[in-house]
């Protein structure tokens, strides 16, 4: 139980850092290119879930990959919504971040189911 506790902190901690990676990077771009204000809240919705998926491919492990999985997805998103509306001034909480909160819990389970069986296979 603790290993699998641990698991998810460690995946939802990464997922983070790698969001915030992410968006720093983006951001930079929008600076250098002059990218229109509209490319970026599809562009950050890409990076969220490429970031869980990253997250639970690095530190998901053992069995019940969906189950780690949705849980550290759901803790992704709602940590970075906390950070980002922290940072932007601005929490929120509309229709947009409950489907926010379920492609986050859908990419984790994935990523988790994936993450298990990889390493079963390695």
């Amino acid at each position: 139980m603790r290993k699998n506790i641990f698991q998810i902190v460690k995946a939802a901690a990464a997922a983070v850092v790698i969001s915030l990676l992410f968006v720093l990077i983006f951001t930079l771009i929008i600076k250098l290119f002059s990218l229109p204000m509209t490319a970026v809240k599809p562009v950050n919705q890409v990076f969220k879930i490429l970031a869980i998926a990253g997250g639970g491919l690095i530190f998901i492990r053992g069995d019940k990959g969906l189950i780690k999985g949705a849980v550290y997805g759901l803790i992704a998103v709602l940590l970075t919504y906390l950070i980002f509306g922290l940072i932007s001034g601005s929490l929120a909480i509309s229709w947009k971040f409950a489907l926010e909160i379920l492609i986050g819990v859908v990419a984790g389970g994935i990523s988790g189911i994936i993450a298990v069986n990889i390493k079963k296979g390695a």
